[in-house]
């Protein structure tokens, strides 16, 4: 028995299954397999038991799951001190953002991390945030930014950035030189909405039940897969959205859009900091969420 295979025993738990396993640790299936045989042939003992798809703890793999992930924390916990002890502040970082942060917030923000820390080398992958958060689940990801919270079991959340949605229309609509529009005129104007799994989405429907109304009220017209197709679809005539003025900025700036609260509709979200909680972050991790935390942190993002 060694570290490695308890790493890879408790993706197979984690992930509830070999393939997903082997993906996230770089294996091959019959590789990892052949790790929890090992296992299994040093304790003496059935570890895992396939349930249809899924793969699951037997007693005495929830057992050795529960020692495993202490012992993991611990070798985690250990070489984090030991770097932060030699001031050893480098290797890469593998981030994840929902639309907005991934695509407009932290691309802004990394130029300045990596000029105080030069030896790191900073990954984003931009996805919506229900992909986000599986990545990060699996440790695909050290972190993430992404805009809705989760109940996923091992997943820890604080809020980082708050935002307010704002109705976008094109310079020509009706509405264009408003003050702002009430809830109940939407129902009849074409609305562009985000793909499921959007936090943008998850947010509006949130927002929508809470005033009283829902997503069934909107004559939707276009359902499309990103803040950038939904924007080229405002542009386009299909039709209007809620998004963040973030993404929208320069087509603000350049007069191409414009920004409307909506009366009796709430817009307010917050993107949040997500990270796994059994998960002790190396010391560039730590360092880069430490500086995210000190610019973005108690205030909204400026774009």
């Amino acid at each position: 028995m060694d570290l490695w295979q308890l790493h890879i025993f408790k993706k197979v738990i984690d992930l509830e299954g070999f393939s997903k396993a082997a993906e996230a640790v770089h294996l091959t299936q019959p590789t990892v397999s052949s790790h929890i045989r090992d296992l299994e042939n040093h304790f003496g003992c059935r570890l895992v038991d396939r349930m249809g798809k899924k793969a699951v703890a037997t007693g005495a793999g929830e057992l050795l799951y529960n020692h495993a992930a202490r012992l993991l924390q611990m070798a985690e916990q250990t070489e984090t001190a030991l770097a932060e002890f030699l001031g050893k502040i480098g290797g890469r970082l593998e981030i994840g953002g929902s639309t907005i942060p991934g695509g407009y917030i932290l691309p802004r923000l990394i130029g300045g991390f990596t000029g105080r820390c030069p030896e790191v080398r900073v990954r984003v992958h931009v996805g919506d945030t229900a992909q986000i958060i599986d990545d990060i689940f699996a440790g695909r990801l050290d972190f993430g930014i992404v805009g809705a919270e989760t109940d996923k079991a091992r997943i820890s959340q604080k809020a980082l950035i708050n935002d307010e949605m704002r109705l976008i229309v094109r310079a020509d609509h009706k509405w264009a030189c408003r003050q702002a529009v009430d809830l109940r005129e939407l129902h009849a104007e074409p609305f562009i909405i985000r793909e499921q799994g959007s936090g943008t989405l998850k947010s509006l429907k949130k927002n929508l039940e809470e005033a009283g109304s829902g997503l069934e009220a909107l004559t939707v017209t276009a359902e499309l897969g990103s803040t950038a197709s939904v924007i080229q679809g405002i542009k386009s005539g299909i039709g209007i959205s809620v998004l963040s003025p973030i993404a929208v900025s320069d087509e603000l700036r350049s007069g191409a859009l414009k920004a409307l609260p909506i009366r009796g509709l709430d817009l307010q979200r917050n993107f949040y900091l997500t990270t796994h909680a059994d998960r002790t972050p190396s010391p560039a991790c730590k360092t880069f969420m430490d500086y995210l935390e000190n610019l973005l942190s108690g205030g909204a993002y400026n774009s």
